[in-house]
């Protein structure tokens, strides 16, 4: 019988301190797991730590900026010492700035690049480096990674946000190949969320309708619903859900995948 339980396993979630962050890490603690959250938000990220230690889990705050290396080393190395150990790891944190391809700004570009893709790839860097044979966690793992519906669909004022999530899911199946050949016993997936009403969400529905591609956010968020089977927008406990089980002996056998968490809208 397989397990969505994680008791005993230790898990870094960078962007954990508000958003979909903070849902994944409230969601792996009440599956047993320790967590460390990651964040440039400081203050933010100590109140999530807090609360959740508030309601009884084993939960710490670390600063890290993704897109630095040596910021990298340092919170996994505190991770390790402060929970024991390093099993999973989310790579959350990203950023998205909207724009039409006629108005691009190379520094938001630069921006999205570096959280986006840099940060995932150190993170994979890092994570793998502490979890392989011989690491300062040693006993293999899981990372999961958070690319986005849009890359898979082509969605107006998003393409270069697209582009640094498609980036994503060609990094995570690289990854995964090279933990395997390399026997590091670590898999490595990513998933694609759908839409979901968080603040980056929300400001994303209130961008495409100040560009003109919608008469006003509810009609952007409405355009996504109409493009979605299920009829929803996604909620923060669906994408918890699945790195969850991503995390879990439940997908011991798969590695290397890009699961879509999106109602349907990028099939």
């Amino acid at each position: 019988m397989t397990s969505y339980q994680l008791s005993g396993r230790k898990a870094l979630v960078t962007g954990g301190a508000r958003g979909l962050g903070a849902g994944m890490a409230e969601a792996l603690v009440a599956a047993g797991a320790a967590v460390v959250i990651g964040d440039v938000l400081e203050e933010e990220g100590k109140h999530t730590a807090q609360a959740l230690r508030d309601a009884g889990a084993t939960a710490e705050f670390v600063p890290l900026d993704v897109t630095d290396d040596e910021s990298w080393a340092s919170a996994v190395s505190t991770t390790v010492d402060v929970i024991g150990g390093l099993d999973i790891l989310v790579n959350n944190a990203g950023i998205e700035i909207t724009s039409l391809i006629t108005e691009l700004d190379p520094a938001d570009v630069r921006k999205m690049l570096d959280v986006n893709v840099l940060g995932t790839a150190l993170g994979m860097k890092h994570g793998l480096r502490a979890m392989r044979p011989g690491g300062p966690a040693g006993n293999g793992g899981a990372i999961i990674s958070v690319a986005s519906v849009a890359a898979t669909i082509a969605f107006p004022g998003i393409s270069v946000y697209s582009a640094t999530k498609s980036a994503i899911d060609r990094l995570t199946r690289v990854a995964a190949a090279e933990s395997g050949k390399l026997g590091y016993g670590v898999r490595v997936n990513c998933i694609y969320p759908g839409l979901t009403p968080t603040a980056m969400g929300n400001q994303l529905a209130v961008d495409c309708a100040e560009l003109g591609l919608f008469p006003s956010p509810e009609a952007a968020a409405g355009a996504v619903v109409e493009l979605t089977p299920l009829g929803r927008l996604g909620q923060v406990d669906d994408m918890a859900d699945a790195v969850v089980f991503l995390a879990s002996d439940a997908s011991k056998f798969i590695t290397g995948a890009g699961l879509p968490v999106d109602g349907g809208m990028g099939m």
